[in-house]
């Protein structure tokens, strides 16, 4: 269905013509006539699947000459970001319909130019729920005239912590009110806010999980413990982004990332939610006028950010939520465009977090290798050739080489010391990368091993299943990513891969053995830190070419050690 299909006004068309929509999404398509008809509605929709438009261009047709001078449409957003971006987008709606007045009001921004705003009638709100209670408080936003109101992606504004100020805003508002509410889930709190607040509204749900992602190209890459950061800067310098967007669980994440690529020479900037206001409209700026080739940000920050043109999503950490996998990864194909998304995994337990996602969104999710730092190099060569002979060369070129040969400087020579000079800068930071190897083949397998060594042993009558059941759950590692395990009276020594020792004594930190306290570090023969009192009789208790004890989570390595230990028991007896 297209845009000129629907009954709206020539000024409002041609608005939508000038910004290049034409066809509908499904959202669009199902939610716009019934908004017009001032239906209460609920929408289900994820990020990306048009849902501003969808709510934006009713209620920007809905003003009337009658409401140049008082507030009649109220959008409540999670985040400042989101309150910007709905902002911005209805006033492009109504760039040619005279009398629409869009006001933006949220935390962190100047309260006198809010204020001014709303005294100068604006009559479409945009605003996060703390911010517009505190304008209600003020009396600098009157409610008595309010006849919709929108909450866009409510389940985001109950997770941080909005009811009582939406359920106090909704209390205000006239009853014979229009209510609209978008949510990517709908949880109990939803339903219990439409029992509530709306007027029998027309329930919508958009199978966006599949539609959003089907344009999509999604692959992940197994990476080492500890070693995601240079798996992130091989495959950035691998596929050149023009435009990428890096997802991290925590603020600290976010911060330490964008350091770190920034220091490798990556034009990144980070966003979450403890910047101020200015920093946060700084970096998106940057972002947006490709000053920031790269954004590193938190789930919550990233809410409601819409940058065309993103080449490519990045799960640096894989989502809390299945929900948030779908709003990542849809930030690349958005408008039918497609998009590349990229997943970095650590471990046997991350591996079914991933699965469950693919099963959850009904996609594939390819495993792909991690590119080598010399198969990086090789790429940059051939862009070079590439570069070199779609070049037109200049006098002033020919007469650098006449100069170089005065010097006895060939052009052969001159074109290899510039090429090797661009080579350098632009592979030298790149890190090199050992892919981790498993213990499960032995020795033979290939992987460099190093010895840890944890100050418990056999008189607290530990045993390997013990160990290896800490090791695995303080890790997130396999079984089969540990080798030998030999227990002594007061200490243990496993194997372990030399690329991921620094990443398992880190880990360890507060791991506790069967109750109690351990310490583990590097272990190197006498001066491990730890008394050495093996017996002549001493024998390993831990065979690690046994299957059963690679990949098994704890319980169930336990559970393998105690009915062996219940039959030496009756053996005992």
């Amino acid at each position: 269905m297209h845009f000129n299909e629907l009954n709206l006004s020539q000024e409002l068309l041609r608005a939508v013509d000038e910004l290049g929509y034409t066809e509908m999404t499904e959202i669009q398509q199902q939610s716009i006539p019934l908004l017009l008809e001032g239906r209460d509605v609920v929408g289900r929709s994820n990020t990306g699947t048009g849902k501003t438009a969808a709510f934006g261009i009713p209620a920007v047709e809905s003003i009337t000459e009658a409401d140049r001078k008082s507030a009649v449409v109220l959008i409540l957003c999670p985040t400042r970001e989101l309150a910007m971006q709905a902002a911005e987008e209805l006033r492009k709606f109504a760039k040619f319909k005279e009398g629409v007045k869009v006001s933006a009001v949220y935390g962190g921004a100047s309260m006198e130019k809010q204020i001014h705003e709303l005294k100068r009638g604006a009559n479409i709100i945009i605003g996060t729920p703390g911010r517009v209670m505190d304008h209600i408080r003020r009396r600098t936003l009157k409610l008595e005239n309010i006849r919709t109101v929108i909450l866009d992606e409510a389940d985001e504004m109950l997770n941080m912590g909005f009811r009582e100020d939406i359920e106090s805003i909704l209390a205000d508002v006239p009853e014979d009110r229009q209510t609209v509410l978008f949510s990517a889930t709908m949880p109990k709190e939803i339903m219990a806010l439409t029992e509530k607040y709306q007027n029998d509204p027309v329930h919508i749900k958009i199978k966006s999980a599949q539609r959003t992602v089907e344009l999509i190209e999604q692959f992940y890459f197994e990476v080492a413990m500890g070693r995601k950061t240079d798996a992130l800067k091989l495959l950035l310098a691998a596929y050149k982004p023009a435009s990428a967007m890096i997802f991290c669980n925590t603020k600290a994440m976010v911060d330490q990332l964008t350091e770190e690529l920034v220091k490798s020479g990556f034009r990144a900037a980070g966003l979450h939610g403890d910047m101020k206001q200015i920093q946060r409209t700084q970096v998106m700026n940057s972002f947006k006028n490709k000053t920031a080739e790269i954004l590193v940000a938190t789930d919550v920050a990233a809410r409601g950010i819409d940058v065309s043109g993103v080449d490519a999503v990045f799960n640096y950490d894989l989502p809390q939520d299945n929900e948030y996998y779908i709003h990542r990864i849809g930030r690349t194909g958005r408008a039918g465009r497609t998009g590349t998304a990229y997943t970095l995994i650590s471990g046997r337990r991350q591996l079914y977090d991933l699965r469950a996602i693919e099963k959850y969104t009904h996609a594939d999710i390819r495993e792909m290798p991690l590119p080598e730092k010399s198969d990086i190099i090789a790429m940059k060569k051939e862009s070079l050739v590439k570069e070199i002979a779609e070049t037109q060369a200049g006098h002033n070129a020919y007469d650098i080489l006449d100069r170089l040969a005065s010097q006895g400087i060939d052009y052969r020579e001159a074109a290899a010391r510039i090429l090797e000079k661009q080579l350098r800068a632009e592979t030298e930071s790149l890190p090199d990368f050992e892919r981790a190897k498993p213990l499960k083949k032995g020795r033979n397998s290939g992987a460099k091993t190093v010895k840890i060594v944890i100050n418990i042993g056999r008189n607290r009558r530990i045993a390997p299943n013990f160990i290896l059941g800490a090791l695995v759950d303080a890790t997130g590692m396999t079984g089969k990513d540990f080798g030998k395990i030999d227990i002594f009276d007061e200490h243990t020594t496993v194997e372990v891969p030399e690329t991921e020792y620094e990443y398992i004594i880190d880990s360890t930190d507060s791991m506790k053995i069967n109750g109690n306290k351990v310490e583990v570090k590097l272990y190197k023969g006498g001066e491990s830190g730890f008394r050495r009192s093996r017996r002549p009789d001493d024998k390993p208790h831990f065979d690690r070419k046994k299957a059963a004890y690679g990949g098994k989570k704890k319980s169930e390595i336990y559970s393998d050690y105690i009915p062996n230990r219940k039959k030496r028991m009756k053996k005992r007896h």
